[in-house]
């Protein structure tokens, strides 16, 4: 038995998910994360953007920011020290924050900026 197939059938490639464009940063998202670089990670002493902790931005149009955000280990007992530090540097910015505390993907250092791995090299850490 033969199968039937048109020519175009046949020569039809095979589709492969796209990979999302990355989204451009609006002024509001840019400014939230130029304001999150004094929030400095208190075990480490680095920044918090380049470390890779930030995930996402978000500024609605009430100006108030949803920062997604992680740990380097989600045992971190140090949120409470990160969001004040977080309130002082977003102050005057934006009405309100919150930040959504994230785990998934797991932090790695895969996720610190090249600037990151700079300052930590500055630190003594070899990586």
């Amino acid at each position: 038995m033969t199968e039937n197939v048109t020519k175009d059938e046949a020569a039809a490639p095979e589709l492969t998910p796209a990979e999302p464009a990355p989204a451009e940063l609006t002024k509001e998202q840019e400014d939230v994360l130029e304001a999150l670089r004094d929030v400095v990670d208190p075990e480490l002493g680095i920044n918090v953007v380049d470390l890779g902790l930030v995930y996402g931005v978000d500024v609605d149009a009430e100006r108030i920011a949803t920062i997604d955000m992680t740990l380097t280990s989600a045992a971190c007992p140090l949120t409470d020290v990160i969001e004040d530090q977080a309130r002082e540097a977003l102050e005057g910015l934006v009405t309100d924050f919150r930040i959504n505390w994230v785990w998934m993907p797991p932090w790695g250092p895969e996720s610190i900026t090249d600037d990151g791995r700079e300052q930590l090299r500055a630190l003594g850490f070899n990586i």
